[in-house]
């Protein structure tokens, strides 16, 4: 009988230790705790403040591609960030008539590849200063470091600030930015 409730003990054991190393390292976004197990598009919908990204991406019809293998490097704006672009702009932006220039908008912050913090310092340092990297869309970003924090600057010479880093996903790597990004128009 000492040994069976031996054997039960150490099986509750190894029961409760599995759970426990099964936990995910979450970083929490928008008051939701982002799963490194799941895609971009199924941890953004939980962030509540990405619900406007949320919602261009599905109009763009890109939330199949970012459900995909990836991997890819996504540089999120946030809610407040799509509310400083001049009055009316995502709602123009989310009609269906351009939707070719919203796919352009978001695929403008994305980059090929996983690029954590740590990887981007090391663009930055090789770079002697400033890292310049190719978008989906196409068109050119530069990253550089102002002080600890992560800057990236648009072809229009605006900036945006990365202020939550290394947003792990299964098929990429999320930096939340502070300034919608946009492409040379």
């Amino acid at each position: 009988m000492k040994q069976l409730r031996t054997v039960f003990a150490a099986a509750a054991m190894l029961v409760a230790s599995a759970g426990f190393a099964q936990k995910e390292n979450t970083v929490m976004v928008g008051g939701a705790a982002m799963y490194p197990s799941k895609n971009i598009v199924e941890n953004a919908v939980n962030s509540k403040d990405h619900s406007t990204l949320v919602a261009a991406v599905k109009a763009a019809g890109l939330a199949e591609t970012l459900q995909g293998a990836g991997p890819f490097t996504v540089f999120a704006p946030t809610n407040s960030a799509f509310s400083m672009l001049p009055a009316g702009t995502v709602d123009n932006l989310l009609k269906p008539e351009n939707k070719a220039a919203l796919t352009g908008v978001l695929t403008y912050h994305v980059v090929a590849g996983r690029w954590n913090a740590a990887d981007i310092a090391r663009l930055i340092k090789d770079g002697k200063g400033k890292a310049e990297v190719k978008t989906v869309a196409g068109g050119k970003l530069w990253i550089m470091m102002e002080g600890e924090k992560i800057v990236i600057k648009d072809e229009n010479g605006g900036m945006a600030y990365v202020t939550i880093a290394d947003v792990n996903q299964r098929n990429g790597v999320i930096h939340v930015i502070d300034h919608v990004l946009l492409p040379k128009m």
